[in-house]
């Protein structure tokens, strides 16, 4: 049977980056995953690009059922320390908005920046093999594999969430957690699409592929980002932020021309600018299919000259107060992260090991650590994987 003193499960931004702090303290590390090749989330994310971290990253980006949980990993790896390592292996990369930080290049430059670390560190790598079954030992645990039987004494669980199914994210994290006694805070999908009943599809459908600057609010979140009309609701930056924070029966609120006092404009121009078009003058603050569709739901006649105050109202509670009821999400399948997860109340924040399981530890999207979009989800793989690495 082999033998390591760590094994990881999942090659994923967390699981290597353990795998590589673990081996350079001297320790021989496994790291084990299904899929054909490491790091199969990073080549994709980004639009192939990788936004390998955010600069603005802290603890206030994160939701969990125990908002501190993530300050000390956080602080003790940072944004900046891993930017460091990026631009010692010479990878070119950019700030595109709100500190997101993307290769210039591929995420292919990341992914070999891990490996070589991990090749560098003595890590063994197997792919395409399975965990069949995990079992606690004396002096660790045992696992049985599609590769045949491993021992080792600390085991990393680095499963990811169900996020992406079609990439074989699975639940298996999820279900070693339990076996051991721990528990699970509610999982959904979040950083995802948000879907709309047949009716206001319909309604909405001359809008599909139309996108504009938005305020976005649930409750007291709020993000100010790019938003999508679909064929099936919303997406978009701001979009994917709020789903995180919306549940099935709320509403959100949408300001489409935030930083525009839409009343005031077309009151203007019913006095100065008469005998234009109604929608030429909502053009300026909104994409014209929107402006159009806007207009005709709130009756309005086709000169500005003409517009009643009753009219500019409803304009302009239509423009900046849209208060809409999404009934659901595109799930699992679209969502780039998993909201919920291993309970952190059951984990050592300094070191990610459970306490009621001495030498297991859970890093990552697997744990109820779930960030903003923009880079702050690779950063708690980070921070998590490099933490967990100095204990194992």
């Amino acid at each position: 049977m082999d033998q390591f003193d760590v094994v990881v499960i999942g090659a994923g931004a967390a699981g290597m980056m353990c795998a590589i702090e673990a081996g350079k303290r001297g320790r021989r590390v496994l790291v084990i995953d299904h899929a054909a090749a490491p790091g199969e989330k990073i080549r994709i994310s980004g639009g192939g690009r990788c936004n390998f971290t955010n600069l603005n990253a802290a603890p206030a980006n994160f939701l969990s059922a125990n908002p501190h949980f993530a300050i000390s990993a956080l602080r003790r790896y940072t944004p900046r320390d891993f930017v460091a390592w990026v631009e010692r292996e010479g990878i070119a990369y950019h700030e595109k908005t709100l500190g997101q930080l993307f290769c210039d290049g591929s995420a292919k430059e990341i992914i070999a920046m891990l490996a070589r670390a991990m090749q560098a560190a003595g890590v063994t790598l197997r792919l395409k093999t399975t965990v069949e079954r995990v079992e606690p030992e004396d002096e660790g645990f045992s696992l049985a594999t599609s590769g045949g039987p491993v021992r080792c004494a600390s085991l990393v669980v680095a499963t990811g969430g169900k996020s992406i199914p079609k990439m074989g994210a699975t639940g298996f994290g999820y279900e070693i957690a339990r076996q051991f006694g721990l528990n699970l805070v509610e999982t959904r999908p979040a950083l995802v699409p948000l879907t709309f009943e047949v009716g206001m599809l319909e309604r909405l459908k001359p809008l599909a592929g139309v996108s504009t600057d938005a305020v976005v609010a649930c409750g007291k979140a709020r993000f100010a980002e790019a938003m999508l009309f679909t064929h099936r609701g919303l997406s978009g930056p701001a979009i994917l932020q709020i789903s995180s924070y919306w549940r099935e029966g709320q509403a959100i609120t949408l300001s489409m021309a935030p930083r525009v006092d839409i009343a005031g404009a077309l009151k203007a121009a019913r006095q100065g600018r008469g005998k234009q078009a109604a929608i030429t003058v909502l053009s300026e603050h909104l994409p014209r299919r929107l402006a159009q569709m806007i207009l005709e739901d709130a009756a309005a006649p086709a000169n500005a000259g003409d517009l009643s105050d009753k009219a500019i109202g409803r304009i302009d509670a239509a423009v900046n107060a849209w208060t809409v009821k999404p009934v659901g999400s595109e799930g699992y399948r679209t969502a780039e992260v998993t909201l919920g997860g291993v309970d952190t109340n059951g984990l050592d924040s300094k070191t990610m090991q459970a306490k009621a399981a001495p030498g297991l530890y859970f890093i990552g999207e697997v744990v109820d650590v779930t960030g903003w979009l923009g880079g702050y989800n690779f950063q708690w793989a980070w921070s998590s994987g490099w933490v967990a690495g100095q204990a194992v």
